[in-house]
Protein backbone atom coordinates (compact mmCIF):
# COMPACT_ATOMS: atom_id res chain seq x y z
CA UNK A 1 0.00 0.00 0.00
CA UNK A 2 1.17 3.91 -0.47
CA UNK A 3 1.43 5.57 2.12
CA UNK A 4 0.22 9.47 1.42
CA UNK A 5 1.02 10.78 4.81
CA UNK A 6 3.26 11.90 7.35
CA UNK A 7 0.94 13.39 10.56
CA UNK A 8 -0.86 10.71 13.01
CA UNK A 9 -3.49 10.54 10.50
CA UNK A 10 -1.98 7.02 8.51
CA UNK A 11 -3.65 7.50 4.90
CA UNK A 12 -3.30 4.38 2.43
CA UNK A 13 -4.14 3.83 -1.34
CA UNK A 14 -5.71 0.16 -1.29
CA UNK A 15 -4.75 -2.57 -3.94
CA UNK A 16 -8.11 -2.47 -5.76
CA UNK A 17 -8.36 -5.85 -8.60
CA UNK A 18 -10.03 -4.95 -11.41
CA UNK A 19 -11.94 -6.77 -14.19
CA UNK A 20 -14.83 -7.27 -16.59
CA UNK A 21 -17.25 -8.32 -13.28
CA UNK A 22 -16.21 -4.94 -11.20
CA UNK A 23 -13.63 -4.33 -8.60
CA UNK A 24 -12.65 -6.26 -5.16
CA UNK A 25 -10.33 -4.81 -1.92
CA UNK A 26 -9.30 -6.16 0.97
CA UNK A 27 -9.93 -3.35 3.50
CA UNK A 28 -7.68 -4.49 5.94
CA UNK A 29 -5.12 -7.55 6.03
CA UNK A 30 -5.31 -10.37 8.76
CA UNK A 31 -3.15 -8.71 11.90
CA UNK A 32 -5.14 -5.81 11.65
CA UNK A 33 -8.68 -7.44 11.26
CA UNK A 34 -7.55 -9.17 14.85
CA UNK A 35 -7.51 -5.80 16.87
CA UNK A 36 -10.84 -4.50 15.30
CA UNK A 37 -14.23 -4.94 18.06
CA UNK A 38 -16.61 -3.00 15.46
CA UNK A 39 -17.14 -2.99 11.60
CA UNK A 40 -20.02 -0.84 9.52
CA UNK A 41 -21.05 -0.35 5.90
CA UNK A 42 -21.93 3.02 5.09
CA UNK A 43 -23.70 4.03 1.76
CA UNK A 44 -23.96 7.57 1.16
CA UNK A 45 -26.15 9.08 -1.54
CA UNK A 46 -24.92 11.63 -3.67
CA UNK A 47 -23.77 15.00 -2.08
CA UNK A 48 -24.23 13.83 1.86
CA UNK A 49 -21.64 13.35 4.45
CA UNK A 50 -20.86 11.18 7.09
CA UNK A 51 -18.81 11.29 9.93
CA UNK A 52 -18.12 15.01 11.76
CA UNK A 53 -17.31 13.47 14.42
CA UNK A 54 -13.86 12.52 16.82
CA UNK A 55 -13.74 9.68 19.05
CA UNK A 56 -12.42 10.18 22.41
CA UNK A 57 -11.06 6.25 22.77
CA UNK A 58 -11.12 4.06 19.41
CA UNK A 59 -9.09 4.14 16.71
CA UNK A 60 -11.17 4.40 13.66
CA UNK A 61 -9.96 2.54 10.34
CA UNK A 62 -12.20 3.40 7.40
CA UNK A 63 -12.15 2.76 3.49
CA UNK A 64 -13.79 4.73 1.44
CA UNK A 65 -14.20 4.51 -2.73
CA UNK A 66 -13.94 7.49 -4.36
CA UNK A 67 -14.83 9.86 -5.67
CA UNK A 68 -14.78 11.67 -2.02
CA UNK A 69 -14.28 14.88 -0.28
CA UNK A 70 -12.03 13.91 3.14
CA UNK A 71 -11.69 16.12 5.76
CA UNK A 72 -9.92 15.78 8.58
CA UNK A 73 -9.00 18.38 11.47
CA UNK A 74 -5.94 17.09 13.56
CA UNK A 75 -4.17 19.56 16.08
CA UNK A 76 -6.44 22.25 14.84
CA UNK A 77 -5.78 22.38 11.06
CA UNK A 78 -8.15 21.34 8.53
CA UNK A 79 -6.74 19.13 5.65
CA UNK A 80 -8.73 18.06 2.47
CA UNK A 81 -8.14 15.51 0.72
CA UNK A 82 -9.75 14.24 -2.69
CA UNK A 83 -10.46 10.36 -3.03
CA UNK A 84 -10.59 9.81 -6.83
CA UNK A 85 -13.61 8.05 -8.53
CA UNK A 86 -12.96 4.25 -8.26
CA UNK A 87 -9.92 4.49 -5.78
CA UNK A 88 -10.30 2.79 -2.59
CA UNK A 89 -7.97 4.80 0.26
CA UNK A 90 -8.11 3.84 3.95
CA UNK A 91 -7.83 6.24 6.60
CA UNK A 92 -6.63 5.49 10.30
CA UNK A 93 -7.45 7.90 11.75
CA UNK A 94 -6.25 7.79 16.07
CA UNK A 95 -8.98 9.10 18.89
CA UNK A 96 -8.93 13.20 19.15
CA UNK A 97 -8.91 13.69 15.03
CA UNK A 98 -11.96 15.03 13.84
CA UNK A 99 -13.13 13.68 10.31
CA UNK A 100 -15.74 13.85 7.90
CA UNK A 101 -16.80 11.89 4.18
CA UNK A 102 -18.62 13.82 1.20
CA UNK A 103 -20.29 11.58 -1.84
CA UNK A 104 -19.05 13.93 -4.39
CA UNK A 105 -19.94 11.61 -6.99
CA UNK A 106 -23.33 11.11 -9.08
CA UNK A 107 -23.54 7.30 -7.52
CA UNK A 108 -23.99 6.01 -3.91
CA UNK A 109 -20.61 5.82 -2.16
CA UNK A 110 -19.26 2.90 0.20
CA UNK A 111 -17.60 2.95 3.07
CA UNK A 112 -16.25 0.55 5.19
CA UNK A 113 -14.99 1.48 8.98
CA UNK A 114 -13.55 -0.71 11.21
CA UNK A 115 -13.07 0.63 15.20
CA UNK A 116 -10.62 -0.85 17.86
CA UNK A 117 -13.53 -0.30 20.68
CA UNK A 118 -17.37 -1.84 21.05
CA UNK A 119 -20.15 0.51 20.14
CA UNK A 120 -21.65 1.45 23.11
CA UNK A 121 -25.15 3.31 22.26
CA UNK A 122 -25.64 4.12 26.19
CA UNK A 123 -22.12 5.33 26.36
CA UNK A 124 -20.78 6.35 22.69
CA UNK A 125 -17.28 6.96 21.94
CA UNK A 126 -17.81 9.71 19.32
CA UNK A 127 -18.12 13.59 19.94
CA UNK A 128 -20.18 15.45 16.76
CA UNK A 129 -17.98 18.39 15.94
CA UNK A 130 -19.29 20.04 11.77
CA UNK A 131 -16.00 20.17 9.80
CA UNK A 132 -17.81 19.76 6.37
Amino acid sequence: MNDLATTRVHIEVVPTHRDARGSLFEPLDASELLRQKNVHVVLTQPGETRGNHWHRAATEMTVVVGPCLVRIKEGGVLRDLEVPGGEAWRFTIPPGVVHAYRNTGASTMVLVSFASALHDPANPDTSREVIL
